[in-house]
C-alpha cells in the first residue's frame, strides 16, 4: 500500500470513529472515551447519550487537552454535576481560569483532598488552599479540627496562628507541621500562656533548642517552664536570654539566680 492508499485508511477509519461517536449507545460510549484522537472526544460531547458517568471516565484521562476541558465545562450535563465539577478541578490540564471558578463550589474537605492527590500540581494546590483558607473565619471549630490534623503545611500554619488552644494538640500532631511556623507563632500576637504551655509538653516539639529558646524570651511563657529548661541550657543561652528586652521581671530574676548558681 503506498502512502497515498495509507492516508486514505486513515481519513476513513477517523471518519468511521467521528460517525460512531454521535451515534453510538452508552455501553459503546465507554470504549470510545479512550480514543487517542481530540476530534473524536469533542465529537462524543455532542452524544445525546452521553451522560455523567461517561464524563467521569473521561476525566480521570491525563492527556485532555485545554479546549477539551473547557467544553466539558460548558456542557448543560457539566453545569448541573458537582461530581463532574470535582473531577474536572482533579484534573491537571484543566486551565487556571477555569480551575478558579470550579474551587469555590467544592466542598471544605474535597479541597483538602484535591492537595493530596498524586500528580496534582503546584498551581491547583495552592489555589485550593487559598480558597480554604478565604473559609476559614466561617468554618466551624469540629471541621477546623480535623483540618489541623489533616491539613497541608499551609492550612496547618494559619490554623495555628489563630491561637485557639483547642486547636493547639492537633496542628501539633500534623506531620506537615513546620518548625518556622511555631517559631512564627511563638513570637507573634496570639501566643498565650495555655498555648506556649501546649507545645513546652509536646513530646515532638519540647525539646527543640530555637523553640526552647523562643518560649523562654516570650513574655508570657509560665515560670514552671523557666524552672524546667534553665538548669539544662547552656551558660551563653542564658546570658543571651538575661540580655534579652522581652523577659517579664519574674522571669528575668529567673534567669539571674541560675547565673548566680554558675559563679556568674
Amino acid at each position: 500500500m503506498n502512502v497515498k492508499d495509507s492516508g486514505l485508511v486513515l481519513d476513513v477509519d477517523t471518519a468511521r470513529r467521528l460517525r460512531l461517536a454521535l451515534t453510538a449507545s452508552g455501553a459503546e460510549l465507554f470504549t470510545l472515551l479512550q480514543d487517542p484522537a481530540g476530534e473524536v472526544l469533542r465529537t462524543l460531547l455532542k452524544n445525546p447519550r452521553l451522560g455523567e458517568d461517561h464524563l467521569l471516565v473521561l476525566l480521570k484521562r491525563r492527556d485532555l487537552t485545554e479546549d477539551l476541558l473547557k467544553a466539558v465545562s460548558q456542557l448543560k450535563l457539566g453545569e448541573g454535576s458537582h461530581r463532574v465539577k470535582l473531577a474536572l478541578a482533579k484534573n491537571p490540564g484543566t486551565p487556571g481560569t477555569l480551575l478558579q471558578s470550579l474551587l469555590p463550589q467544592l466542598y471544605l474537605f474535597e479541597l483538602i483532598e484535591l492537595c493530596f492527590l498524586p500528580g496534582v500540581t503546584p498551581d491547583q494546590k495552592v489555589a485550593a488552599e487559598r480558597v480554604v483558607l478565604q473559609r476559614l473565619p466561617t468554618t466551624a471549630l469540629g471541621n477546623k479540627m480535623t483540618m489541623a490534623r489533616r491539613g497541608t503545611a499551609t492550612i496547618v500554619d494559619a490554623l495555628l496562628k489563630e491561637g485557639d488552644i483547642r486547636l493547639m494538640d492537633p496542628c501539633l500532631q500534623n506531620p506537615r507541621l513546620r518548625e518556622v511556623s511555631i517559631l512564627q507563632f511563638l513570637n507573634g500576637p496570639h501566643a498565650s500562656a495555655e498555648t506556649i504551655s501546649a507545645i513546652a509538653r509536646n513530646p515532638r516539639w519540647k525539646q527543640r533548642p530555637n523553640l526552647k529558646m523562643a518560649m523562654l524570651k516570650n513574655r508570657k511563657t509560665p515560670v514552671v517552664w523557666f524552672t524546667v529548661y534553665l538548669p539544662r541550657l547552656k551558660t551563653q543561652d542564658l546570658h543571651a536570654l538575661i540580655s534579652s528586652r522581652k523577659l517579664a521581671p519574674g522571669q528575668k530574676q529567673l534567669v539571674e539566680e541560675e547565673l548566680r548558681k554558675r559563679g556568674f
